[in-house]
C-alpha cells in the first residue's frame, strides 16, 4: 500500500518525460566525436540529414532500418554517418540528469504516482531500460514508439489518461518542450515546462507537493 501524499493540493500523479528531464540524451554527444572541430558540419546534419522530424518518426513507431534507408536515399554521401545514428546510439546518452532523479527520489517517497509518457523509439528504449535503474521506480511508462503515438499528439494524451484512471486536473506533467506542455496544458494537466532541476523543485512546490531534500 502507497503512503499518504506529503502534500497541500489534490495532485495525486507526477507525469515525467525522460530525455531532456530524467536522461540526458543528445545526438550531439556522438556526432562531436564524429565531427570534431567542425561543429557547423555537425549542426548541417542534424538540420537537415537526420534531422528531428526524421527521429521523431522513430518515437512514432517507424523501424530504424526503415528510416535509415531514407536517409541515406536522401544523402548517400552521408551514408556512414547516417548508419552511426542507430548504430552508435548509446553513445547519445550522456548520463542521469542527478537534480531530477534526486526530485523524483524524494517523490517515490510521498505516496505520490509516478508515471512517465516518452518520445522514444521501441527499439532503443530497452537499452535505456538497462542503464537506467530509476527508470523501476515508475508506476508506468508510456513509449511512444510501442504506441506508434507520440506528443505533442493528443491521442497520446488521451491514451495516457484512459490506461492509468487520471484525472487530469490531479496530475502534473512535466517536459522540456514547451509544444508538449502546451499539449498538456489542453488536457488539462498541470503542465510544468522543464528548464531545471533547481526551478522544477520550486514549481512542484509551488504546487503544494513537499519535497524532502538530502
Amino acid at each position: 500500500m502507497k503512503k499518504t501524499a506529503k502534500t497541500n493540493s489534490s495532485i495525486n500523479t507526477v507525469v515525467f518525460d525522460l530525455g531532456g528531464v530524467l536522461i540526458d540524451w543528445n545526438p550531439r554527444h556522438l556526432y562531436r566525436k564524429i565531427f570534431g572541430d567542425d561543429e557547423n558540419g555537425m549542426e548541417t546534419f542534424l538540420a537537415e540529414v537526420c534531422h528531428s522530424e526524421w527521429n521523431l518518426q522513430q518515437d512514432r513507431g517507424r523501424p530504424w532500418q526503415d528510416a535509415i534507408a531514407e536517409a541515406i536515399t536522401r544523402f548517400p554521401d552521408q551514408e556512414a554517418n547516417i548508419r552511426a545514428y542507430r548504430e552508435r546510439w548509446d553513445e547519445m546518452l550522456k548520463g542521469p540528469i542527478e537534480g531530477t532523479v534526486n526530485i523524483l527520489e524524494e517523490l517515490k517517497s510521498t505516496g505520490l504516482r509516478l508515471l512517465a509518457l516518452t518520445n522514444w523509439s521501441a527499439e532503443t528504449f530497452p537499452i535505456a531500460e538497462k542503464r537506467f535503474a530509476f527508470l523501476e521506480w515508475f508506476d508506468g511508462i508510456l513509449v511512444s514508439g510501442q504506441e506508434k503515438l507520440a506528443k505533442p499528439d493528443p491521442a497520446v494524451f488521451h491514451l495516457l489518461i484512459q490506461r492509468y484512471c487520471l484525472a487530469p486536473s490531479r496530475t502534473v506533467f512535466v517536459d522540456d518542450q514547451p509544444y508538449n506542455t502546451e499539449a498538456a496544458a489542453k488536457e488539462g494537466f498541470k503542465a510544468i515546462h522543464f528548464t531545471t532541476p533547481v526551478n522544477l523543485r520550486r514549481e512542484l512546490q509551488t504546487l503544494g507537493i513537499r519535497l524532502n531534500q538530502k
